[in-house]
């Protein structure tokens, strides 16, 4: 399934502030905690908890996210499909990003150590 222009842009301009919380909520709901959300969040992009606070309360839209982030090297290493799309078939690299992040949440909510989350 490829994406089309409109979904990349919505998903670059969709604020990282208004998915964290949903994020937050799919986790807790299954027994995982913020700290561990935070935890993947640092390991994927770079950003500590303080960061990651900050990024949340300047409204930041996804695209400008990854944009100040230092991406894992082993990101490249999360595949899979997430919301109907393969992540490794994704050609815009925010979208695929943005999936990146997704997939952890996924993963951890499904019960995965962080350990093994964290490639």
């Amino acid at each position: 399934m490829n994406t089309t222009p409109i979904h990349n842009e919505r998903m670059a301009k969709m604020i990282f502030a208004s998915v964290y919380p949903l994020y937050l909520a799919k986790l807790e709901k299954k027994g995982r905690t913020e700290l561990e959300l935070l935890q993947i969040i640092e390991w994927l992009t770079g950003f500590n908890a303080s960061e990651t606070k900050l990024l949340i309360a300047e409204k930041v839209n996804f695209q400008e996210f990854f944009e100040r982030s230092q991406l894992h090297p082993n990101a490249h290493k999360i595949t899979g499909m997430i919301c109907g799309y393969r992540i490794e078939e994704l050609e815009n690299e925010i979208t695929r990003q943005v999936r990146y992040l997704d997939k952890l949440v996924d993963e951890l909510a499904k019960g995965k150590t962080l350990e093994k989350v964290m490639r």
